[in-house]
């Protein structure tokens, strides 16, 4: 629904929280960070189960449906497989500044739909939950009285693709050289001057 074109300065941005946020031991889904330490047990520290650490459970619920629609799964792994709504919930938990703008946001993308269909925006069927949001996307759809529903679904939207693009699923999109392992030292190409003098004649 969003588009997920990125610029350079924000696949950068994302590359530098890669390290950081998806080493937390709570992305179950991440299990990918450990996988060449799973002899060390280090795997077993992952939960089976994400249990929120900032959201309710209605709350958390209406995020994972919300970020399945900006990044959804149309043939190849979306917002849901890649834990995006864990990356969230982690990171709006240990950054106060946004934790009321998505609260309210929340509680207001349910009363919204309830006033527009009579049901919690987690409970519409998917063309109703699409109706709710595309004038929220899209300028050309915008309708007034719901400027704070646009600038809530902004900040979802930056937050979900900034979790995607975290995951091993947009990693491996991004072809993040992080993800590679070798077992052994890659062989020097230059089989034919080991002492690399053809180097020296540039520089």
């Amino acid at each position: 629904m969003a588009g997920q074109g990125l610029e350079r300065r924000q696949v950068l941005e994302i590359l530098s929280l890669a390290a950081a946020a998806s080493g937390f031991s709570g992305f179950h889904r991440w299990r990918f960070l450990c996988q060449h330490n799973e002899q060390a047990g280090i795997a077993a520290l992952r939960p089976a189960s994400y249990v929120p650490q900032f959201f309710t459970a209605t709350e958390y619920a209406t995020l994972e449906c919300l970020t399945a629609i900006i990044i959804p799964s149309d043939g190849s792994p979306g917002a849901r497989e890649a834990g995006v709504a864990e990356f969230i919930d982690f990171m709006v938990a240990h950054e106060p500044a946004v934790q009321y703008d998505f609260r309210t946001g929340l509680t207001w993308l349910d009363a919204h739909a309830q006033r527009l269909h009579g049901k919690a925006f987690r409970e519409l069927e998917a063309e109703q939950q699409s109706s709710v949001l595309k004038p929220l996307a899209y300028s050309a759809q915008q309708r007034p009285g719901e400027e704070d529903g646009r600038t809530f679904f902004q900040l979802a939207r930056r937050y979900t693709v900034m979790g995607f693009y975290t995951s091993r699923v947009g990693l491996e999109e991004l072809n993040y050289p992080g993800l590679k392992f070798y077992s052994a030292s890659p062989e020097c190409p230059h089989h034919d001057d080991p002492e690399h003098l053809h180097l020296k004649s540039h520089g």
